[in-house]
């Protein structure tokens, strides 16, 4: 197993305490703690508990959109695209569950440049998603019953609401349930 930078064992502890406790509840020491350095070594990399917070959302959004953008790259058929968006969507979420739950409940404290670049990143991919919903619409490969939008709303609605129910240690692996999800999804699509 390859030895984790500093950085990467602050963010742990902070995904660690953050989930536990909250942001607000957790204090700088107790990263400190956790993740065995100094806070010399911590404000080296992370000027402040906000900038942690920003980096669990960063580095989770930022597999997420290699993964969208390497799938859309493939240029699959729209329901292998549809389906693998999704899959990598679930499993991401759920080997990351506890960024994710971090992130969902505490992502109002950002400032508002963060935030902003937040909205942009989840912004486009939903427009990556839902074009590639609409094009299949419009040549008959999908039903066009329901709006790309809606139909793109309620997959990553299910995904976003994997921190409140997904359990790793549960009886399906995100394997399992990312394919259920797909084949839900795709369901609704078919014409």
């Amino acid at each position: 197993m390859a030895r984790r930078s500093t950085p990467e064992r602050i963010v742990e502890a902070a995904v660690r305490l953050f989930a536990a406790k909250g942001f607000d509840a957790t204090t700088v020491q107790e990263v400190v703690e956790a993740a065995s350095v100094t806070k010399g070594a911590l404000y080296h990399y992370f000027g402040s508990k906000d900038d942690l917070l920003f980096e669990i959302y960063r580095s989770l959004i930022g597999r997420q959109m290699a993964d969208l953008d390497r799938i859309i790259a493939a240029g699959e058929d729209a329901a292998t695209t549809v389906r693998r968006i999704i899959v990598s969507l679930v499993e991401t979420t759920a080997e990351s569950v506890d960024e994710t739950a971090v992130f969902v409940r505490e992502m109002h404290k950002l400032d508002a440049e963060r935030m902003a670049a937040f909205r942009a990143e989840r912004r486009r991919y939903h427009e990556t998603f839902r074009a590639v919903v609409e094009k299949a619409q419009a040549d008959g490969t999908f039903s066009a019953r329901v709006p790309a939008d809606t139909a793109v709303l309620i997959a990553l609605g299910v995904v976003n609401q994997l921190p409140t129910w997904y359990r790793p240690d549960g009886p399906k692996p995100p394997s399992r349930l990312a394919a259920e999800i797909a084949d839900f999804v795709l369901a609704g699509l078919r014409p």
